[in-house]
């Protein structure tokens, strides 16, 4: 990966050629970046959308160490011309289970919040990797989720308080899993204290946990996803099928053996011109492409002043 120039990387790491050497992949790091923050999305953004009433499941959870809280603990069911519908975040369940020891959880930031949904658009651009935006809110003292694996590389920026971090030594190869860690913890390579304005990297599935300590602690993490086998899978199927004209319904057994014959002679000259790095790209072009548009605002205003300009 060329990161030499990344300039939205570079406002959470500082040199990203320095920070692709010496971190990417290899090793956790802490960066202070100079500057303002770099990200868009603050607490106060957090106090927004809840307070617009309309944030949905799944878009919002809660959970402790020992796992997520029932839906019910803090959704809320809201009626709307006769009709009700549940899954909407409660903001005075969320507090109330916050100063409780709850972990509040905000998925997909990227997917409702323009100004985040923008930058990860060009730092996605710069990494040729979809990056995807999650916000924790956790008390002092508390733990949000256990010791577990991330499937992609983590960039944690801490907006408000203080988080206590340790992080572990990674997978030594490509078969490991995600999720919780169980039995004997791997060797520990970090431990430390997040500040506000500090930034954490951790490489992908390398375990981690973390606990709130000083204030109400609040950070952004971007999840820079890799591509696994099963993007390389279909992109192969793609590439190898691409402009294949076979009937979709042989009549007979003669027929079905001649579409065999046409289908294994069409793969083998797709793959015959087809090299890993057109595989990797065509999949991670695949994955980029899943990415939320950007964004097209419907103006209204506007509309209203053509009708008006035009009678």
């Amino acid at each position: 990966m060329d990161i030499a120039q990344a300039p939205t990387l570079s406002q959470w790491v500082g040199d990203p050629a320095a920070f692709a050497a010496a971190h990417w992949r290899r090793r956790p790091g802490v960066f202070t970046p100079d500057g303002p923050l770099g990200s868009p999305f603050t607490l106060k953004d957090v106090d927004n959308a809840l307070a617009t009433g309309f944030l949905h499941e799944p878009y919002v959870e809660m959970t402790r160490a020992d796992g997520p809280l029932p839906a019910d603990a803090y959704l809320s069911a809201r009626s709307v011309h006769n009709s009700t519908s549940a899954g909407f975040a409660d903001e005075k369940k969320i507090r109330a289970l916050i100063e409780q020891g709850a972990t509040l959880l905000m998925r997909r930031i990227d997917q409702w919040h323009g100004p985040t949904r923008d930058m990860l658009a060009r730092l996605s651009a710069e990494l040729q990797r979809p990056v995807e935006a999650f916000c924790f809110v956790t008390p002092p003292g508390t733990q949000g989720v256990p010791l577990h694996r991330d499937d992609a590389d983590v960039l944690v920026l801490q907006l408000n308080g203080s988080k206590d971090w340790r992080v572990h030594e990674g997978p030594a190869n490509g078969d490991w899993r995600l999720g919780r860690v169980e039995g004997e913890p791997p060797a520990e390579v970090l431990r430390t204290t997040v500040h506000a304005g500090d930034v954490l990297y951790i490489p992908r599935g390398f375990p981690h946990q973390a606990v709130g300590s000083g204030g109400l602690s609040a950070h952004l993490s971007l999840t820079i996803r890799e591509i696994h086998m099963g993007d390389l899978f279909r992109s192969l199927q793609k590439l190898s099928a691409k402009d294949m004209n076979i009937a979709a319904r042989p009549l007979d057994d003669e027929a079905v053996l001649a579409a065999a014959t046409t289908m294994l002679d069409h793969v083998a000259k797709a793959l015959a011109g087809l090299t890993p790095q057109d595989l990797v790209d065509h999949a991670r072009r695949t994955a980029l492409a899943a990415l939320p548009a950007p964004r097209a605002p419907i103006s209204l205003s506007d509309l209203a002043a053509a009708y008006t300009e035009h009678g």
